[in-house]
């Protein structure tokens, strides 16, 4: 059970086989995430991890920490202030 001030961290580097993976998965193989090249010459200048599979590790923590296994969430609002980039030590939380 959940109580006001519970909250739980894991913690991931995302590599290049993590945004291989997300692309051949869900087949967004969107060159921004894919392609050196495409990516240099975009607002970014390198390639970046999917939004998507970053929010994604947020189930990660609701299943394996807070609560723990077992646990899903049902919904899920997201603003992206930033971008990540391919060997970021990405924390993700929750509380």
């Amino acid at each position: 059970m959940l109580k006001i001030g519970d909250s739980a961290e894991m913690t991931k580097v995302i590599t290049e086989e993590d945004v291989f993976l997300f692309a051949g998965i869900t087949g967004d193989r969107n060159p921004l995430h894919t392609s050196h090249e495409f990516a240099a010459k975009t607002r970014f200048g390198e390639r970046i991890a999917h939004g998507m599979l970053t929010a994604g590790l947020i189930s990660a923590v609701f299943g394996m920490k807070l609560p723990g296994p077992g646990c899903v969430f049902l919904s899920q609002n997201l603003m992206f202030l930033a971008p990540v980039k391919i060997g970021t030590k990405s924390p993700h939380a929750w509380s």
